[in-house]
């Protein structure tokens, strides 16, 4: 290939459209030359294993987003979630005995509750036409407080040892959290990209008003992206919440709505809607975490590594403005 033809691809390529995949790469080489320790492949398994958390949960939010909401109660409704859904396992076990059973009726428990909880903060923002920062702000201290109030703020344990071994289960060498991450992207990348309601959310996520034109159902587009975050928060509870096969009412889900969100606008999904990009997300994701990783190795305190992420949101919303 000459001189000039390189020239032209390098011209043609889409910078904007990379950039989040183009950081990571970027960011991959500097961790490796700061740290020997950076290339193992433990860490970089505890890498994936960290963020799958956080990058299940961004993925349902990156659908909010789109449409140009937010979803502050994700954090809320992950203790809300695992509180109930532990509970209720614990509960199907002491009556029958039977471990199998009180672990699938306890996942299927959890994920029905953060797909309510998903589907009650759009009905509210839709049916109630209020802006979203402050229903989901609201069901942020409802979700909450319920979970201090009904486990005593205290921590509650899981009787099935089924369920532990779960959450720390690896299958071909990646954690069941890190194979439950990448599956999810590919389904709701397909979703996104392959479907009518795909073309539907970016549509009212661009404009509202040309969508109702367009006889788009802006309400049920709306409140199915809400659902489909409380889905991923059902998920990414059970996951945790097998994980250490407990369920800490104070600190579980803590600060997720900041990690979600700094994922979603960190992989190139535009905070004024209606654009946004599935595997982005996940690069989001592992970003943040790479981030995390080489300032645990380099000694920095962790009370900094806000600091680092608040940096790294608003330099990623400066970018998306000059593109705008």
């Amino acid at each position: 290939m000459t001189t000039a033809r390189i020239s032209q691809v390098l011209k043609k390529f889409d910078y904007q459209k990379y950039s989040s995949f183009i950081a990571l790469v970027v960011l991959f080489v500097l961790s490796a030359f700061l740290s020997p320790f950076f290339l193992r492949p433990g860490n970089l398994v505890n890498i994936l294993s960290q963020v799958s958390y956080i990058g299940i949960i961004a993925l349902g939010q990156a659908f909010v987003i789109i449409t140009a909401g937010i979803d502050l109660s994700v954090g809320s409704l992950v203790a809300f979630n695992s509180l109930i859904g532990v509970m209720f396992m614990n509960y199907v076990l002491k009556t029958t005995g039977n471990e199998v059973l009180a672990v699938v009726l306890g996942v299927a428990g959890t994920l029905s509750i953060g797909a309510a909880g998903g589907l009650l903060n759009g009905f509210t923002v839709t049916r109630g036409k209020l802006a979203p920062f402050i229903v989901t702000l609201g069901t942020m201290a409802i979700f909450r407080s319920l979970a201090l109030f009904i486990g005593n703020a205290g921590e509650i344990q899981s009787h099935s040892a089924i369920y532990g071994e779960f959450g720390l289960a690896n299958i071909i060498f990646l954690p069941v959290p890190v194979w439950a991450m990448l599956i999810m992207a590919f389904v709701l990348d397909i979703v996104l990209n392959r479907t009518r309601y795909g073309r539907y959310l970016c549509a009212v996520g661009s404009n509202t008003r040309v969508a109702i034109f367009s006889a788009i159902n802006v309400d049920r587009v709306k409140t199915i992206a809400y659902t489909i975050t409380g889905l991923t928060v059902g998920i990414s509870s059970v996951l945790l919440s097998s994980r250490f096969n407990a369920v800490s009412t104070s600190n579980t889900g803590m600060g997720y709505e900041l990690d979600s969100i700094a994922a979603v606008i960190v992989g190139g999904t535009s905070l004024m809607g209606g654009r946004g990009t599935v595997w982005g997300t996940i690069v989001g994701a592992i970003i943040l975490g790479i981030i995390n990783n080489m300032l645990n190795m380099l000694g920095v305190s962790a009370y900094l590594q806000g600091t680092v992420k608040g940096l790294v949101i608003i330099g990623a919303v400066y970018i998306q403005r000059q593109r705008a």
